[in-house]
C-alpha cells in the first residue's frame, strides 16, 4: 500500500472514531464499540500493514476499548445474606 494510501486510510479511521455511535440514551453503544474495537485491533496485527496505519489502528483501539470499558454496567454489588453466607463459609475453610 502506498504511504498516501495509508495515509488518506489512517485519516478516514480518526474522522469515524470522532463520531461513536450512539443509544436512546445519547450513551455510546457498547456492542457497536466493541465490534470496531475488535475490528481495528484485528487490523492493528496484520503483518504487512503500513506502519501509519498500524500505529493509527493500535491507538483508536485503545480509545475503543476505554468506550467498552466505561459502557459495561458495574459489576453487581452482593447481598447482605451473600456477604454473610460467604463469611461464614470462609471461616469454615480457614
Amino acid at each position: 500500500m502506498p504511504q498516501r494510501d495509508a495515509v488518506m486510510l489512517a485519516s478516514v479511521l480518526h474522522l469515524m472514531s470522532h463520531y461513536t455511535a450512539r443509544d436512546g440514551n445519547d450513551r455510546p453503544c457498547v456492542r457497536l464499540a466493541s465490534v470496531i474495537e475488535r475490528h481495528l485491533c484485528a487490523l492493528a496485527r496484520l503483518p504487512d500493514l503500513d506502519p501509519v496505519l498500524r500505529a493509527t489502528c493500535e491507538q483508536l483501539c485503545e480509545k475503543w476499548a476505554g468506550l467498552v470499558d466505561d459502557g459495561m454496567p458495574p459489576p453487581a454489588k452482593p447481598s447482605f445474606i451473600e456477604r454473610m453466607m460467604g463469611n461464614r463459609l470462609g471461616t469454615r475453610l480457614a
